[in-house]
């Protein structure tokens, strides 16, 4: 009887540990929830449609969106902080969610590295550097020239305190030395109507509101703020071509389940990502949107995480951007 038993309870053991990799293995066998921190029609929820779109063919279940938007993504965020961790429940993050808010606002509800497993970086979207055409500047080095002779005249334009191009700005401050206000607005459309009819004169911004007043004339990218050039403006240079080194920042898109999601899921998660944003009508549709597509593996996308985190912190201290 004792024999009998010990197997019964050994077979027991057995079936509850399998019975975790059969689950992983047939998932996903209902919808999957994609919460997106932000409002509808806006860009990180068209790259969330389009690419979960794709997703849910590949999954064979639909990607269902979900607009949680609030306190710069951070209501949506902590919502999957604290969904189970079965995958079901997963994230498009941003450099904001996981890198700004945590330094400039208040009581975040979570850990952008503790309570997330990361899945695959989605897109990059690059910072530019514009100006009106009425300034007078070409080039990078002109407008410094132009700042540090007029130090306190000019004002740059963003969309909102605390975002990342408010923050671009002030890192572009302590690069170059000059000085010059941060005039933020509610969003870029508003910032953006205001530089192309020259009631402001300086904005960072991303080619998704800008790409078609730079291609018609009616402002003047002078740089891209990323590593490389943007595949969406092959002819503007980096920061670094135009002299300012060590001056990198740019948006991102990435995907994030709970923490504690069973790695099968992540990596399943993972392979459908990589392979929706590798469709060419897929990538054609993030391209139009003036963003760099950007596939990764689930350690690339947490690297960076903590790599953006570590230099965000010591630029928002000194800049001293904080939103109430």
């Amino acid at each position: 009887m004792l024999i009998s038993g010990g197997r019964s309870a050994l077979a027991m053991l057995l079936l509850a540990i399998a019975l975790p990799a059969a689950a992983d293995e047939a998932y996903p066998t209902r919808p999957i929830k994609l919460i997106v921190p932000f409002p509808a029609a806006g860009p990180t929820d068209i790259v969330a449609r389009t690419v979960g779109a794709r997703m849910g063919e590949l999954l064979g279940q639909p990607l269902v969106i979900d607009n949680r938007a609030g306190a710069g993504g951070s209501i949506g965020s902590d919502l999957v902080a604290k969904a189970p961790p079965d995958g079901y429940t997963v994230l498009i993050g941003t450099l904001s969610t996981h890198t700004l808010n945590t330094l400039v606002l208040p009581n975040v509800p979570y850990d952008p590295v503790r309570d997330f497993a990361p899945i695959a970086m989605l897109r990059v979207i690059a910072d530019v550097l514009l100006v009106h055409p009425s300034l007078g500047v070409t080039t990078v080095q002109q407008l410094i020239a132009l700042l540090k002779a007029n130090p306190g005249k000019y004002g740059y334009a963003t969309a909102g305190n605390g975002t990342p191009l408010h923050l671009a700005g002030e890192l572009f401050k302590l690069r170059t030395g000059v000085d010059m206000a941060h005039v933020p607005y509610r969003g870029s459309a508003p910032a953006m109507n205001d530089l192309v009819n020259g009631q402001i004169l300086i904005m960072f911004e991303t080619p998704v509101s800008s790409l078609g007043h730079i291609r018609s004339g009616a402002i003047r990218a002078l740089a891209v703020i990323s590593p490389q050039r943007s595949a969406v403006l092959p002819d503007v240079p980096t920061m670094a071509e135009a002299g300012v080194p060590d001056y990198v920042t740019y948006t991102w898109n990435g995907l994030f389940a709970p923490a504690k999601t069973p790695r099968p899921i992540i990596e399943r998660l993972n392979a459908a990502s990589n392979q929706a944003i590798a469709d060419p009508a897929v990538r054609a549709k993030l391209t139009e949107l003036g963003t760099d597509v950007a596939g990764s593996t689930p350690e690339a996308l947490g690297a960076l995480v903590k790599a953006e985190l570590a230099k965000w912190a010591p630029i928002v201290k000194a800049s001293g951007a904080k939103v109430d």
